[in-house]
């Protein structure tokens, strides 16, 4: 256990500097931006019919940003594949985003192979390694990634490079207003949840004290909630090493809200995550929502976003989940940058197809 007050003992338990990249988020987000739009060769957006992104961890979320902000803006299917192989609807006027910070995921690698076949629109965003090589044996566009990081540190870089590319094609509308709005927000949240803030001041370390050693449950609304939510979940894995939930309103009120019964919450702790603009109606339901589990025993936080566009709003949440899970890493006395579960399936995996 260690002091979350005390910045040197914060730097001296994180030699990778997993916190460091959590407060570099917002010069990522306007780095990954300027690389997305600067990539050479990219394909045509007009007509484009689908966008599909694949990805699998930090690498896949950059889908889940694109589709909980614009789908309903583009009015085209918007869908990330965490598997394998496409969707059968994937053609020739699909746009196929391979993203793999490594270049080594096999599930995106099976993807780009599945969609240059299938004659798709494709392009990769990549730090390097297999996919890079094989993108430029094809001729296929790549987004260069900044090398050096771990996946899930890398998310402004993954999300922003993809808009950036996506708004050159034609894809999306322009967003560089909308990117230098959301990046002087988490210039602000840096601030806030830097190492030198103090418990009654950060948000992201108070709520890792609150935490303490309980299983976290995370809520958010379907949407930019919902994904926020998922993100916390699995940044509280990795960084935290510890066991987490992520649900989404409305859904969660037909089914997990029956398993809180009495007692049954004592070992959780809920965080919801809230938005600016909510609906009207789920913004009741959270109240009720929480209202309904609290005879469960399960203590409760809210985190709201301080308003502003979709975007910012949304990695305004992201920023201070990743914190808030460095910081309960930390405070539980885990280095939050060793992922050995992960590579101990991928080299099990490895061996028996050897």
């Amino acid at each position: 256990m260690i002091d979350l007050d005390d910045p040197g003992a914060l730097r001296r338990a994180d030699p990778s500097g997993m916190l460091d990249a959590v407060l570099r988020m917002p010069a990522q987000c306007e780095q990954g931006f300027r690389a997305g739009r600067q990539a050479g060769e990219l394909p045509s957006g007009d007509s484009a019919s689908s966008v599909v992104v694949c990805g699998m961890g930090g690498s896949g979320v950059a889908g889940d940003v694109l589709g909980a902000l614009y789908r309903d803006r583009l009015g085209i299917p918007i869908v990330t594949v965490k598997d394998f192989s496409l969707p059968e609807f994937c053609g020739k006027d699909t746009v196929v985003v391979c993203s793999s910070y490594s270049g080594s995921t096999a599930e995106t690698l099976a993807c780009f192979e599945e969609a240059t076949a299938r004659g798709c629109r494709v392009l990769a965003t990549t730090s390097g390694g297999e996919l890079a090589d094989r993108a430029g044996a094809a001729d296929i566009a790549v987004v260069p990634i900044p090398a050096g990081l771990q996946p899930r540190a890398a998310i402004g870089h993954l999300v922003f490079a993809l808009l950036g590319a996506l708004e050159e094609m034609g894809v999306l509308p322009p967003l560089g207003e909308e990117v230098s709005q959301c990046a002087a927000t988490l210039e602000q949240l840096a601030a806030v949840v830097a190492p030198d803030r103090g418990s009654a001041e950060s948000a992201a370390k108070s709520l890792a004290v609150a935490i303490g050693d309980r299983i976290p449950v995370v809520w958010g609304v379907e949407g930019i909630g919902a994904v926020a939510a998922r993100r916390w979940k699995t940044q509280f894995n990795e960084n935290a090493k510890v066991p987490a939930m992520a649900s989404a309103l409305p859904e969660l009120d037909h089914n997990e809200v029956v398993g809180w019964s009495p007692g049954s919450g004592a070992g959780f702790f809920l965080v919801t995550l809230r938005q600016g603009a909510e609906r009207p109606d789920l913004s009741a339901r959270f109240d009720v929502s929480v209202d309904v589990v609290a005879g469960s025993g399960m203590e409760h936080r809210e985190v709201r976003a301080p308003g502003g566009s979709g975007l910012a709003e949304l990695m305004w949440l992201i920023m201070v989940g990743d914190a808030t899970s460095v910081y309960l890493g930390l405070a539980r006395g885990a280095d939050p940058a060793p992922i050995e579960a992960i590579h101990r399936v991928k080299r099990a995996i490895e061996e028996r197809r050897g």
